[in-house]
């Protein structure tokens, strides 16, 4: 690792004061994605700003019909969580699977969001449930806060302190997993909910997570897993890499598709 100072603020205000004064400062949570980069020393902060330490970003609660998760609410949290479990079980079983107990019980939901890596599990079911990013600032939906791969709405100095779910009437949720580094090949989540019917695929976009609108269509006309199942995508706008083409990243979208509406019921 290169030198870098280090802060560990107790507040948000402290946390993006740090941030503000510093466009070369780094905000850290789990430190699922940033430590690994600092010890590969592809990131060279002037310095890193410990999230850990703000009781305010943790947290799972029910407000009305939707879930609030605060931003540093870990996987493992996510996934035990009781009030989660009730409102949307699809969300829980997804924490479930992210990573391994190491992962889970160090990353975050906020920390996953932000980054928005393609093969990250939380901005599918975002996108799908039709979720709200709350930051330091403002609040932003799912639909304009993922703009790219490993790229967000966010602007420099800017946290993500909360998620805001709607609760939906059904949803599932299902993926096929790399089986070296169990980030997603494709993963496909389903929600029928207050955003109407929506679907969104992680880990087989050239440009990250997408919405796949021939599936909505037919799951609004007919929810069943027979309605998605002749809806093939086109493999240009897949990613291709060792471990699966495009065309089998498309074919597989299909695949967790059926498998997802298969889950929610």
């Amino acid at each position: 690792m290169y030198e870098f100072a280090y802060h560990k603020p107790s507040s948000v205000a402290d946390a993006v004061k740090l941030l503000s004064a510093d466009p070369e400062a780094r905000p850290i949570s789990g430190g699922m994605t940033l430590l690994p980069a600092l010890k590969l020393r592809l990131n060279k902060p002037s310095s890193v700003v410990d999230l850990s330490g703000i009781a305010e970003l943790k947290g799972v609660r029910r407000d009305g019909a939707k879930i609030v998760v605060g931003a540093l609410t870990r996987h493992y949290d996510i996934a035990a969580s009781a009030e989660i479990k009730a409102a949307i079980p699809a969300l829980a079983w997804m924490a479930s699977t992210i990573g391994d107990t190491q992962v889970r019980n160090r990353g975050t939901m906020g920390g996953s969001v932000a980054n928005n890596d393609p093969s990250a599990d939380y901005p599918a079911a975002l996108l799908a449930l039709g979720g709200t990013i709350q930051t330091d600032r403002r609040t932003i939906s799912a639909d304009d806060f993922f703009t790219g791969m490993f790229s967000t709405a966010l602007e420099m100095g800017e946290l993500v302190t909360a998620i805001h779910i709607p609760v939906p009437e059904k949803a599932g949720y299902a993926k096929m997993k790399n089986p070296a580094s169990r980030y997603s090949m494709a993963g496909v989540f389903v929600a029928k909910g207050p955003a109407g019917v929506r679907v969104a695929v992680n880990g087989a976009g050239a440009n990250g997570v997408f919405r796949v609108a021939q599936m909505e269509a037919a799951l609004a006309a007919n929810w069943s897993v027979d309605a998605v199942a002749g809806v093939k995508l086109d493999a240009s706008g897949m990613n291709g890499d060792i471990h699966g083409s495009a065309e089998y990243r498309a074919h597989l979208v299909t695949v967790m598709a059926k498998r997802a509406v298969a889950n929610a019921g």
